[in-house]
Formats: C-alpha cells, structure tokens, sequence
C-alpha cells in the first residue's frame, strides 16, 4: 500500500517537474520583457511596458506580423482543402496505395526543417519560382498540410461509414453527403489540424528565411535576424506576444471542440 502511495505521489510531480524545466525558458522571456535596461537581464531591473509600446509602433515589426498572418491563414487554408480530400481518399481507400500515401504527406514531419529548407530553395532556383509570394505559399502547405492529414484521419477513423451510406440512399449525392453528415463530424479534427498548420506556418523560420526574397520578411524571420545584430528587450516583448497569443488561441479551441483528442 505504501508503495503504491509513493508511487501515485511521485508520477504528477515528476510529471510537473518537467514541465515546470521546460517552460522555464518562456518564463525567463517574459521577465525579460518588462526590464526597464536597454539590455536583457534576469530578475528585470524594474518594470516598464516600453518594449512592448516599441514593437507595437514599429513599421518594421508590423510589416512583418502582417506578412505571417495573412501567409499563414492563406496555407491554412490550402492545407485545410487538399488534407482533408487526401485524408477522405486515404481513408476511404479510394485510390491504389493509399497507405503509401499515407506516409510520404507525413514526410515533411520527419524530414528536418532545414533539409526541407535547402531542398526547396534548390527546386526554386531551378524553376524559377523563388522569390514570389506564390511560391512561399505552396513551400507553407507542404509543412503544414501534415498536420491537417493526420488530424484529419484521426477524425474519419471515428466516423461511422454508414451514415453518409445512409444519407446516399435517401438522395444525396456523395457531395453532399459528406458535406451534411462527415464534415459536421469530424469538425474538432479539422479545428486542430487547422490551428495547428496555423501555428507552424506562422512561426516557421527554417524553411521560410531561404525562400523569402529581398523585399519579405516575417515576423520570426524578423525575430531571428534582429538577434543576430544583438539582442534587447524588445525582442523579447514581441516573443512574449507570440507567446500569449498561441496560447490564448490553443486554450480558446480547446474549450471550444476539445480539439486534444483529435491528435
């Protein structure tokens, strides 16, 4: 009995013990981001919401921020369109080798991002494509469609065929069918796989800073650059932005649709 005492006592603090480790890093960023110096200090020396009045009134940040939202949603979207008729097919087995498939749209997750990077920079070249908007946007449907398979997939492996079976026979076509009866089902899993192709669109850097031409920037490629020409608070004000705002995202969906389940 008391074994199993300690043992029921030692797993939730092991388990908050690694999470605290890991997410001591965000914390320490977002003490840096109210330190009243013109440098990075931990504890803060003082506190001030300057930095955070700095990027909010920066072109240059703006710019960027909006160059990722609208990337972003755009290759959310496109993912969203192509993983869910990929997932369908897959599951559906309407195509010859749907678990082969299966697995090359997941290989961008198991590729490293900088080979994914390299690679793409060097078919850009070839074909001539590299440099446009057009072209960063399919780069940002690669890495994130994935993510809209897998949950995709998670969501149909719930749903019952029969149902659009049974909408068929009362007069819906296939169209229709999963319009009306699948789409309504698997909803949690779309929102995830969405968000999730959000979020990595968004906060790509290693494949984004190849493909960028001289006149783009997004805001982590713009994070990244201005550390390498030094570091201050104002970087980490506008990572602590990022930070709260993925987190108010994911918390918002996750009361929403309970999305975890569909991962």
């Amino acid at each position: 009995m008391n074994d199993e005492r300690k043992q029921g006592w030692a797993l939730p603090f092991v388990a908050f013990a690694v999470i605290g480790f890991l997410m001591l890093p965000v914390a320490v960023v977002i003490l840096a981001a109210f330190s009243q110096t013109a440098y990075l200090t931990i504890p803060p020396k003082g506190l001030t919401l300057k930095w955070f009045e700095l990027v909010l009134h920066d072109a240059d940040y703006l710019k960027a921020a909006w160059t990722s939202l609208w990337l972003a949603t755009a290759a959310t979207a496109g993912s969203l369109t192509l993983g869910v008729m990929a997932a369908y097919a897959i599951h559906r087995r309407l195509i010859v080798g749907a678990r082969f498939l299966s697995n090359v749209f997941m290989a961008p997750l198991v590729l490293p991002s900088v080979v994914l990077g390299v690679a793409m920079l060097q078919y850009y070249v070839v074909t001539g494509l590299r440099g446009y908007s057009f072209s960063l946007w399919l780069a940002h449907i690669v890495i994130t469609v994935p993510y809209v398979v897998r949950a995709s997939l998670s969501s149909l492996s719930a749903c019952d065929v029969a149902l659009e079976d049974a909408a068929t026979v009362l007069g819906a076509n296939r169209f229709t069918s999963f319009r009306l009866v699948t789409l309504p089902i698997i909803r949690p899993g779309l929102i995830a796989g969405g968000l999730f192709a959000f979020i990595t669109s968004f906060d790509n850097v290693p494949v984004t800073v190849f493909l960028l031409s001289a006149s783009q920037n997004t805001l982590p490629v713009k994070i990244f650059t201005s550390v390498e020409q030094g570091v201050d608070p104002s970087i980490a004000a506008v990572s602590t932005l990022l930070i709260l705002a993925t987190a108010l995202i994911l918390v918002v969906a996750e009361r929403w649709t309970g999305f975890h389940k569909n991962i």
